[in-house]
């Protein structure tokens, strides 16, 4: 998804010309040399080489990437240069070899058959081990003084609640980054509701949302997602949409259906697949835990830890784990 949603975390996308230049601002650029790819050798174990990681904008993914790129340099002597890019940007990198992973994807099952089954420049290398919840959430003290609000057949007898000055008279369905995996405008429209979806900008926008709106008990529904830190200090209360079943939101524009429970997964370039390099190892072997990702998210966001600091506290802390993920020669 998903979207880092902390502010440092903004991707752009640049065209130049005939050529695509993804940019990961204040980051490397894809489409700039940024040194050898790892290379394999007859087939046989390479040096790590330059191992270019991508960076999706939500602090989840943030931890994914700064614990693999922790290991990555202090275990296998690997050049990480992490790129801030926004999911589908990110995708496209796979193309050129530019993006050699993307260590947290949300479904994005139209991305997987363009990159992996038509343009075969990129392969799936299974788990993170996270599972993802994707839905629309109320604050705790809304749920308790309106226990019917989590059915979302009575979310329009509540409209009138969530008006805001950008809500254009409906009530307000908060969204996180435009670039998340959303059906939200789809859904509403489906489901007849009289909402109008507001995009908050980013993760960090919908977390102080959601704070405050607990601490004032003022209204407020919106997009959110689970692994995230922030359910271990305000416990979100998911609404109920339909109940997604196989194929209900085969149709972006149809969607009528919740979103299924995602087992998140890592992405590859086909070209480091096929590399040698013991990072793809470390990213193929790479799986933990919704709690362990949430630990890292909180060292980074509430903790006032950089991810090199809260990668480095958490990798000290679980030797046993990071040693299942090392290729063999190095574990």
């Amino acid at each position: 998804m998903a979207v880092s949603w902390i502010a440092g975390l903004r991707a752009c996308a640049v065209v130049a010309g005939a050529a695509l230049l993804l940019s990961g601002c204040g980051g490397a650029k894809v489409g700039e040399d940024t040194g050898a790819q790892a290379s394999g050798d007859g087939g046989g174990k390479s040096a790590c080489g330059t191992f270019n990681l991508a960076v999706n904008p939500w602090v989840g993914y943030e931890a994914n990437a700064a614990v693999i790129a922790h290991v990555a340099e202090k275990e296998l002597g690997c050049n990480v240069v992490k790129k801030d890019l926004k999911e589908e940007v990110a995708w496209q990198g796979f193309a050129t070899g530019e993006v050699d992973a993307i260590v947290e994807n949300w479904g994005h099952e139209d991305l997987k058959k363009k990159y992996i089954d038509e343009q075969k420049v990129a392969v799936a290398v299974g788990p993170t081990g996270n599972k993802g919840v994707i839905g629309w959430f109320v604050p705790p003290w809304m749920a308790e003084k309106y226990p019917d609000i989590t059915d979302w057949k009575n979310l329009n007898k509540y409209a009138d609640l969530f008006k805001t000055s950008e809500s254009g008279g409906k009530g307000q369905l908060l969204d996180g980054d435009p670039s998340f995996v959303t059906n939200d405008e789809a859904l509403v429209k489906n489901l007849k509701l009289d909402f109008k979806v507001v995009y908050a900008g980013s993760e960090a926008a919908l977390i102080t949302a959601f704070r405050q709106a607990e601490k004032q008990k003022t209204p407020l529904i919106g997009y959110f997602y689970d692994p995230q830190w922030f359910m271990s200090e305000v416990k979100l209360v998911k609404v109920d949409l339909p109940e997604w079943t196989e194929g209900c939101d085969a149709d972006a524009a149809k969607v009528a259906c919740d979103y299924p429970v995602y087992d998140l997964d890592k992405i590859v370039s086909k070209k480091f697949a096929d590399s040698g390099s013991p990072a793809y190892e470390l990213v193929k072997n790479f799986n933990w835990t919704n709690d362990d990702q949430n630990v890292v998210s909180k060292y980074i966001s509430e903790d006032g830890m950089t991810a090199e600091q809260a990668a480095e506290k958490w990798v000290a802390d679980n030797p046993d784990k990071i040693k299942a993920w090392l290729p063999a020669a190095a574990g």
